[in-house]
Protein backbone atom coordinates (compact mmCIF):
# COMPACT_ATOMS: atom_id res chain seq x y z
CA UNK A 1 0.00 0.00 0.00
CA UNK A 2 1.36 3.42 -1.01
CA UNK A 3 0.07 5.88 1.55
CA UNK A 4 -0.56 9.39 0.24
CA UNK A 5 0.10 11.12 3.58
CA UNK A 6 3.60 10.22 4.76
CA UNK A 7 3.86 12.55 7.75
CA UNK A 8 3.57 9.83 10.39
CA UNK A 9 5.49 7.29 8.35
CA UNK A 10 8.47 9.62 8.20
CA UNK A 11 8.10 10.89 11.77
CA UNK A 12 7.87 7.43 13.33
CA UNK A 13 9.89 5.45 10.79
CA UNK A 14 7.03 3.04 10.02
CA UNK A 15 5.43 1.58 6.89
CA UNK A 16 1.74 1.96 7.73
CA UNK A 17 -0.09 4.73 9.65
CA UNK A 18 -1.53 2.22 12.11
CA UNK A 19 -0.80 2.52 15.81
CA UNK A 20 -1.57 -0.06 18.48
CA UNK A 21 -3.10 1.53 21.56
CA UNK A 22 -0.99 0.92 24.70
CA UNK A 23 -3.81 -0.55 26.90
CA UNK A 24 -1.99 -1.05 30.21
CA UNK A 25 -2.82 -4.47 31.64
CA UNK A 26 -4.30 -5.75 28.37
CA UNK A 27 -1.64 -5.35 25.69
CA UNK A 28 1.76 -6.99 25.88
CA UNK A 29 5.31 -6.48 24.73
CA UNK A 30 4.95 -9.37 22.22
CA UNK A 31 1.93 -7.53 20.79
CA UNK A 32 3.95 -4.32 20.45
CA UNK A 33 6.78 -6.19 18.75
CA UNK A 34 4.38 -7.92 16.33
CA UNK A 35 2.72 -4.64 15.32
CA UNK A 36 6.05 -2.93 14.76
CA UNK A 37 7.46 -5.87 12.80
CA UNK A 38 4.33 -5.74 10.60
CA UNK A 39 5.05 -2.10 9.78
CA UNK A 40 2.82 -0.29 12.24
CA UNK A 41 3.74 1.36 15.53
CA UNK A 42 3.52 -1.05 18.45
CA UNK A 43 3.16 0.31 21.97
CA UNK A 44 4.62 -0.80 25.28
CA UNK A 45 2.20 0.14 28.07
CA UNK A 46 4.41 1.40 30.89
CA UNK A 47 1.77 2.93 33.18
CA UNK A 48 2.03 0.00 35.61
CA UNK A 49 5.78 -0.56 35.32
CA UNK A 50 8.59 0.38 37.69
CA UNK A 51 11.95 1.53 36.32
CA UNK A 52 13.27 -2.02 36.75
CA UNK A 53 10.36 -3.74 35.02
CA UNK A 54 10.40 -1.11 32.27
CA UNK A 55 14.07 -1.84 31.66
CA UNK A 56 13.24 -5.54 31.35
CA UNK A 57 10.47 -4.89 28.81
CA UNK A 58 12.58 -2.53 26.72
CA UNK A 59 15.40 -5.06 26.68
CA UNK A 60 12.96 -7.63 25.29
CA UNK A 61 11.90 -5.17 22.61
CA UNK A 62 15.51 -4.39 21.68
CA UNK A 63 16.30 -8.10 21.32
CA UNK A 64 13.24 -8.81 19.17
CA UNK A 65 12.97 -5.88 16.76
CA UNK A 66 14.88 -2.97 15.32
CA UNK A 67 11.63 -1.32 14.24
CA UNK A 68 10.13 1.74 15.89
CA UNK A 69 8.07 1.34 19.07
CA UNK A 70 6.08 3.68 21.28
CA UNK A 71 6.39 3.58 25.08
CA UNK A 72 3.37 5.02 26.87
CA UNK A 73 3.11 6.59 30.31
CA UNK A 74 0.46 8.17 32.52
CA UNK A 75 1.18 11.66 33.84
CA UNK A 76 -1.53 12.05 36.48
CA UNK A 77 -0.70 13.87 39.68
CA UNK A 78 -0.53 11.60 42.72
CA UNK A 79 -3.67 12.36 44.78
CA UNK A 80 -3.59 13.51 48.37
CA UNK A 81 -4.76 10.93 50.87
CA UNK A 82 -8.38 11.39 51.94
CA UNK A 83 -9.14 9.00 54.81
CA UNK A 84 -12.78 10.03 55.07
CA UNK A 85 -13.48 9.52 51.38
CA UNK A 86 -11.69 6.18 51.41
CA UNK A 87 -13.69 5.06 54.47
CA UNK A 88 -16.97 6.08 52.81
CA UNK A 89 -15.99 4.19 49.66
CA UNK A 90 -15.25 1.04 51.62
CA UNK A 91 -18.56 1.46 53.42
CA UNK A 92 -20.30 1.65 50.04
CA UNK A 93 -18.62 -1.60 48.98
CA UNK A 94 -19.10 -3.38 52.33
CA UNK A 95 -22.11 -5.47 51.18
CA UNK A 96 -20.00 -6.96 48.37
CA UNK A 97 -17.18 -7.73 50.79
CA UNK A 98 -19.64 -9.58 53.04
CA UNK A 99 -21.12 -11.45 50.07
CA UNK A 100 -17.69 -12.68 49.02
CA UNK A 101 -16.54 -13.47 52.55
CA UNK A 102 -13.89 -10.76 52.62
CA UNK A 103 -12.89 -8.89 55.76
CA UNK A 104 -13.88 -5.19 55.66
CA UNK A 105 -10.22 -4.17 55.73
CA UNK A 106 -9.05 -6.53 52.97
CA UNK A 107 -5.66 -5.46 51.67
CA UNK A 108 -5.73 -2.75 49.06
CA UNK A 109 -3.58 -4.58 46.51
CA UNK A 110 -4.14 -4.08 42.81
CA UNK A 111 -1.82 -2.74 40.13
CA UNK A 112 0.14 0.42 40.85
CA UNK A 113 -0.20 3.23 38.34
CA UNK A 114 2.75 5.56 38.76
CA UNK A 115 3.14 8.81 36.80
CA UNK A 116 6.16 9.42 34.59
CA UNK A 117 9.11 10.77 36.56
CA UNK A 118 12.88 11.29 36.33
CA UNK A 119 13.64 7.63 37.18
CA UNK A 120 11.47 6.35 34.34
CA UNK A 121 12.91 9.04 32.08
CA UNK A 122 16.42 7.71 32.75
CA UNK A 123 15.42 4.25 31.56
CA UNK A 124 13.77 5.65 28.44
CA UNK A 125 16.89 7.65 27.59
CA UNK A 126 18.98 4.53 28.11
CA UNK A 127 17.00 2.59 25.47
CA UNK A 128 15.79 5.49 23.31
CA UNK A 129 12.61 4.13 21.73
CA UNK A 130 11.54 6.08 18.65
CA UNK A 131 8.35 7.39 20.31
CA UNK A 132 7.15 8.17 23.85
CA UNK A 133 3.48 8.97 24.42
CA UNK A 134 1.60 10.41 27.38
CA UNK A 135 -1.94 10.10 28.74
CA UNK A 136 -3.58 12.78 30.93
CA UNK A 137 -1.40 15.65 29.68
CA UNK A 138 2.38 15.99 29.73
CA UNK A 139 5.04 15.64 32.41
CA UNK A 140 6.88 18.73 33.60
CA UNK A 141 8.65 20.67 30.86
CA UNK A 142 12.15 19.62 31.88
CA UNK A 143 11.35 15.94 31.31
CA UNK A 144 9.78 16.65 27.92
CA UNK A 145 12.88 18.61 26.95
CA UNK A 146 15.17 15.74 27.99
CA UNK A 147 13.24 13.32 25.80
CA UNK A 148 13.27 15.61 22.79
CA UNK A 149 16.96 16.43 23.28
CA UNK A 150 17.52 12.67 23.22
CA UNK A 151 15.96 12.49 19.75
CA UNK A 152 12.72 10.89 20.95
CA UNK A 153 9.40 11.78 19.29
CA UNK A 154 6.83 12.91 21.87
CA UNK A 155 3.07 12.49 21.38
CA UNK A 156 0.07 12.99 23.68
CA UNK A 157 -3.66 12.24 23.85
CA UNK A 158 -6.26 14.98 23.53
CA UNK A 159 -10.01 14.75 23.96
CA UNK A 160 -10.68 18.28 22.71
CA UNK A 161 -9.18 20.86 20.37
CA UNK A 162 -8.25 22.89 23.47
CA UNK A 163 -6.21 20.00 24.85
CA UNK A 164 -4.62 19.45 21.43
CA UNK A 165 -3.43 23.05 21.30
CA UNK A 166 -2.07 22.72 24.84
CA UNK A 167 -0.15 19.57 23.90
CA UNK A 168 1.28 21.16 20.77
CA UNK A 169 2.43 24.18 22.79
CA UNK A 170 4.02 21.76 25.27
CA UNK A 171 6.21 20.19 22.60
CA UNK A 172 4.21 17.29 21.16
CA UNK A 173 5.29 16.21 17.69
CA UNK A 174 1.95 14.54 16.95
CA UNK A 175 -1.38 14.32 18.76
CA UNK A 176 -3.81 11.47 19.33
CA UNK A 177 -7.41 12.72 19.07
CA UNK A 178 -9.28 10.34 21.37
CA UNK A 179 -13.00 10.26 20.71
CA UNK A 180 -15.64 9.27 23.23
CA UNK A 181 -15.94 5.83 21.60
CA UNK A 182 -12.50 4.73 22.78
CA UNK A 183 -12.09 1.99 25.35
CA UNK A 184 -10.15 2.42 28.57
CA UNK A 185 -9.29 5.68 30.30
CA UNK A 186 -10.19 9.07 28.87
CA UNK A 187 -7.07 11.10 28.12
CA UNK A 188 -8.85 14.27 29.29
CA UNK A 189 -6.89 16.65 31.49
CA UNK A 190 -8.27 20.17 31.01
CA UNK A 191 -11.88 19.18 31.59
CA UNK A 192 -13.32 16.23 33.50
CA UNK A 193 -16.92 16.46 32.24
CA UNK A 194 -17.42 13.28 30.21
CA UNK A 195 -20.80 14.50 28.95
CA UNK A 196 -18.94 17.07 26.85
CA UNK A 197 -16.45 14.75 25.16
CA UNK A 198 -16.92 14.65 21.38
CA UNK A 199 -17.03 11.49 19.33
CA UNK A 200 -14.21 10.63 16.94
CA UNK A 201 -16.03 11.80 13.80
CA UNK A 202 -16.65 15.23 15.31
CA UNK A 203 -13.36 15.55 17.19
CA UNK A 204 -10.77 14.63 14.57
CA UNK A 205 -11.41 17.35 11.96
CA UNK A 206 -11.60 20.00 14.67
CA UNK A 207 -8.28 18.90 16.14
CA UNK A 208 -6.76 18.77 12.64
CA UNK A 209 -7.85 22.39 12.14
CA UNK A 210 -6.55 23.43 15.57
CA UNK A 211 -2.92 22.25 15.33
CA UNK A 212 -0.09 22.09 12.81
CA UNK A 213 1.35 18.72 13.89
CA UNK A 214 0.00 15.40 12.53
CA UNK A 215 -3.13 14.02 14.18
CA UNK A 216 -3.89 10.36 14.94
CA UNK A 217 -7.55 9.37 15.20
CA UNK A 218 -8.57 7.04 18.04
CA UNK A 219 -11.89 5.72 19.27
CA UNK A 220 -14.21 3.18 17.66
CA UNK A 221 -11.74 2.30 14.87
CA UNK A 222 -11.39 -1.45 14.41
CA UNK A 223 -11.00 -2.17 10.71
CA UNK A 224 -9.80 -0.70 7.43
CA UNK A 225 -13.01 1.26 6.92
CA UNK A 226 -12.31 3.15 10.12
CA UNK A 227 -8.72 3.83 9.08
CA UNK A 228 -9.89 5.18 5.71
CA UNK A 229 -12.50 7.34 7.44
CA UNK A 230 -9.88 8.76 9.79
CA UNK A 231 -7.65 9.68 6.87
CA UNK A 232 -10.60 11.27 5.06
CA UNK A 233 -11.20 13.44 8.13
CA UNK A 234 -7.66 14.80 7.87
CA UNK A 235 -5.91 12.50 10.33
CA UNK A 236 -2.48 11.22 9.35
CA UNK A 237 -3.09 7.84 10.96
CA UNK A 238 -5.32 5.77 13.23
CA UNK A 239 -4.84 4.12 16.62
CA UNK A 240 -6.60 0.83 17.35
CA UNK A 241 -7.02 -0.75 20.76
CA UNK A 242 -10.05 -3.01 21.21
CA UNK A 243 -9.47 -4.48 17.75
CA UNK A 244 -6.31 -6.19 19.09
CA UNK A 245 -7.83 -7.62 22.28
CA UNK A 246 -8.77 -11.02 20.86
CA UNK A 247 -5.32 -11.67 19.42
CA UNK A 248 -3.25 -14.33 21.21
CA UNK A 249 -0.76 -11.63 22.20
CA UNK A 250 -3.34 -9.79 24.34
CA UNK A 251 -2.91 -10.41 28.10
CA UNK A 252 -6.60 -10.29 29.00
CA UNK A 253 -8.18 -13.23 30.81
CA UNK A 254 -10.39 -15.89 29.28
CA UNK A 255 -13.31 -14.26 31.09
CA UNK A 256 -12.57 -10.90 29.48
CA UNK A 257 -12.24 -12.55 26.07
CA UNK A 258 -15.62 -14.24 26.52
CA UNK A 259 -17.22 -10.93 27.48
CA UNK A 260 -15.76 -9.26 24.37
CA UNK A 261 -17.10 -12.01 22.12
CA UNK A 262 -20.59 -11.46 23.53
CA UNK A 263 -20.48 -7.64 23.52
CA UNK A 264 -22.22 -5.33 21.05
CA UNK A 265 -22.23 -1.64 20.17
CA UNK A 266 -24.38 -0.79 23.20
CA UNK A 267 -22.55 -2.96 25.75
CA UNK A 268 -20.13 -0.36 27.14
CA UNK A 269 -20.27 2.67 29.41
CA UNK A 270 -17.89 5.21 30.89
CA UNK A 271 -17.29 4.44 34.55
CA UNK A 272 -15.01 5.62 37.35
CA UNK A 273 -15.74 2.86 39.84
CA UNK A 274 -12.65 0.77 39.04
CA UNK A 275 -9.91 3.39 39.24
CA UNK A 276 -11.43 6.79 40.04
CA UNK A 277 -11.09 8.13 36.48
CA UNK A 278 -13.63 7.71 33.67
CA UNK A 279 -12.81 4.69 31.52
CA UNK A 280 -14.93 2.80 28.99
CA UNK A 281 -15.65 -0.86 29.55
CA UNK A 282 -18.33 -3.50 29.20
CA UNK A 283 -21.12 -2.97 31.71
CA UNK A 284 -21.19 -5.59 34.47
CA UNK A 285 -22.78 -5.84 37.90
CA UNK A 286 -20.27 -3.56 39.63
CA UNK A 287 -20.68 -0.82 37.00
CA UNK A 288 -24.48 -1.07 37.11
CA UNK A 289 -24.88 -1.11 40.88
CA UNK A 290 -22.10 1.21 42.05
CA UNK A 291 -21.81 3.49 39.00
CA UNK A 292 -21.43 3.96 36.18
CA UNK A 293 -20.09 7.27 37.51
CA UNK A 294 -19.96 7.47 41.31
CA UNK A 295 -19.24 10.76 43.10
CA UNK A 296 -18.00 8.68 46.04
CA UNK A 297 -15.13 7.01 44.18
CA UNK A 298 -11.70 8.07 45.52
CA UNK A 299 -9.41 10.01 43.18
CA UNK A 300 -7.45 8.12 40.52
CA UNK A 301 -5.88 5.65 41.04
CA UNK A 302 -6.98 5.13 44.65
CA UNK A 303 -10.41 3.68 43.86
CA UNK A 304 -8.68 0.55 42.57
CA UNK A 305 -7.48 -0.39 46.04
CA UNK A 306 -10.89 -1.32 47.43
CA UNK A 307 -12.13 -2.76 44.13
CA UNK A 308 -9.24 -5.17 43.60
CA UNK A 309 -10.09 -7.65 46.41
CA UNK A 310 -13.60 -8.03 44.93
CA UNK A 311 -12.15 -8.92 41.56
CA UNK A 312 -9.59 -11.28 43.09
CA UNK A 313 -12.31 -13.11 45.00
CA UNK A 314 -14.87 -13.37 42.18
CA UNK A 315 -12.78 -14.23 39.10
CA UNK A 316 -11.68 -17.69 40.37
CA UNK A 317 -15.39 -18.50 40.59
CA UNK A 318 -15.83 -17.67 36.90
CA UNK A 319 -17.48 -14.32 37.56
CA UNK A 320 -16.78 -10.98 35.86
CA UNK A 321 -19.08 -9.09 38.26
CA UNK A 322 -16.15 -7.04 39.59
CA UNK A 323 -13.72 -7.19 36.67
CA UNK A 324 -12.84 -4.10 34.60
CA UNK A 325 -13.74 -5.30 31.10
CA UNK A 326 -12.17 -2.49 29.11
CA UNK A 327 -13.55 -2.12 25.59
CA UNK A 328 -14.37 0.57 23.07
CA UNK A 329 -17.73 0.88 21.35
CA UNK A 330 -16.80 -1.47 18.48
CA UNK A 331 -16.04 -4.80 20.21
CA UNK A 332 -17.57 -6.79 17.34
CA UNK A 333 -14.69 -5.61 15.12
CA UNK A 334 -12.09 -7.41 17.26
CA UNK A 335 -10.74 -10.48 15.50
CA UNK A 336 -9.20 -13.71 16.76
CA UNK A 337 -5.98 -13.97 14.81
CA UNK A 338 -2.28 -13.29 15.35
CA UNK A 339 -1.42 -9.62 15.70
CA UNK A 340 0.84 -9.61 12.63
CA UNK A 341 -1.93 -11.09 10.47
CA UNK A 342 -4.40 -8.53 11.78
CA UNK A 343 -2.12 -5.62 10.83
CA UNK A 344 -1.79 -7.03 7.30
CA UNK A 345 -5.56 -7.34 6.96
CA UNK A 346 -6.08 -3.81 8.27
CA UNK A 347 -3.74 -2.50 5.57
CA UNK A 348 -5.61 -4.45 2.87
CA UNK A 349 -8.99 -3.27 4.11
CA UNK A 350 -7.88 0.35 4.31
CA UNK A 351 -6.49 0.21 0.77
CA UNK A 352 -9.79 -1.22 -0.50
CA UNK A 353 -11.83 1.40 1.36
CA UNK A 354 -9.65 4.25 0.05
CA UNK A 355 -10.00 2.89 -3.49
CA UNK A 356 -13.78 2.94 -3.15
CA UNK A 357 -13.65 6.58 -2.07
CA UNK A 358 -11.40 7.62 -4.94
Amino acid sequence: MKWQDRRLLDLFGIDHPILQAPMAGASSTPMAIAVSEAGGLGAVAAAMLTPDTLRTELQLVRQATSRSVNVNFFVHKAPAADAEREANWRKRLAPYYRELGLPPDAGVGGPVRAPFDSALCEVVLEYKPRVVSFHFGLPEAGLVRRLKDGGIVVIGSATSAEEARWLEAGGCDAIIAQGAEAGGHRGMFLNDDISRQAGTMALVPQVVDAVKVPVIAAGGIGDGRGIAAALALGAAGAQIGTGFLLTPEAKISALHRAALRQAHDNSTALTNVFTGRPARGIVNRYVREVGPMSPDAPAFPLAAGAAHPLRAASEPKGSTDFTPLWSGQAPTLAREMPTSALVAILVEEAAAAIARLA
